[in-house]
Parts: C-alpha cells; structure tokens; sequence
C-alpha cells in the first residue's frame, strides 16, 4: 500500500523495517541458530528501544487523541491497549536482550530471552499489521497537509 502524508509514509517505513528484523530473529528462533540471535541482539536492543519510546510515544501523544476527537476512540484505545501489553513483555525482555548483545547473558536465562523474543514477536507483528490496515489508511483521510507536516517534522524531531 502506497501512502500519500509524510506521517503514514514514516510510520510504514518504521514498520517495515521492525518486520524486517522481527522475522530475521523468528527465523533465528525457528532454526534454533544461537549464533544467528546472538547477531540480532543488539539490533533487537535498539528496536525494543526505539518502537517502545518514540514510536508508541508518538502515536499515543499525537495521533491517539486526534483520533479520539474524530470519533475513532475505539481504534485508539485498542492500539493503546497493545502498546502497554508490548511494553511489558519488551521490559522484560530489554534487560536480557542488553545482556545478549553484551555478552553477558547466563545460560539459564537464555530460555526466558527466547520465550520472551517469541511472544514480542507475535504481538508485535499482529500489531504493526493492524496499524498498517486500520490507523495509517485513517490517518491518510484524516490529516490535513498542514497537520501533516506539523507532526511529521515532530516525529523527525524525537528520532
């Protein structure tokens, strides 16, 4: 899907690339390749990091509450909803990720990190798919130009 606001275009990029990554480390997962995780540790660090700060900030501090005001609280407090059940499990799984980039991760954790990497994965796919159908084709429809750069520029801003 092609999208015209900057807003939607950024969005979907982001998307894009944590699908990337998140496949890349269920692959890793799936074939039980230690090493092949180990490499997307830090990269795993860096999205946990990101996705979780900036991009729901953004989301729940900018679009959020423009959605509510135009009637599609629903969608809103769903999206919320998934962002706080992600930021759990990625609060669990920062600290050992952090460990397996640095080197550091004891053996007996490894299976929590791969438990936890898994249902990240899950929820967070499921999640970008539901963004990428529902809230970037509402935002094409519901920013005007102006609004749009507007947060474009504060989402550039916070990155």
């Amino acid at each position: 899907m092609s999208f015209m606001r900057q807003v939607s275009r950024q969005l979907d990029d982001e998307h894009r690339n944590s699908i990337d990554l998140l496949d890349r480390v269920s692959n890793a997962l799936s074939s039980g390749d230690a090493s092949a995780l180990d490499k997307l540790a830090s990269p795993l660090v860096r999205q946990l990091e990101h996705e979780i700060g900036h991009h729901f900030g953004f989301e729940e501090g900018e679009l959020f509450p423009r959605m509510m005001q135009a009637g599609d609280g629903e969608l809103a407090s769903l999206l919320a909803e998934e962002h706080g059940t992600i930021r759990m499990v990625a609060a669990d799984l920062l600290p050992l990720a952090e460990q397996l980039a640095a080197g550091t991760l004891a053996a007996g954790d490894r299976p929590a990190l791969v438990r936890l990497t898994k249902e990240l994965v899950e929820r967070q796919v499921a999640h970008i798919q539901k963004e990428t159908m529902a809230l970037l084709p509402l935002l094409e429809d519901m920013l005007d130009d102006e609004t749009d750069r507007e947060l474009s520029l504060i989402y550039a801003e916070g990155a």
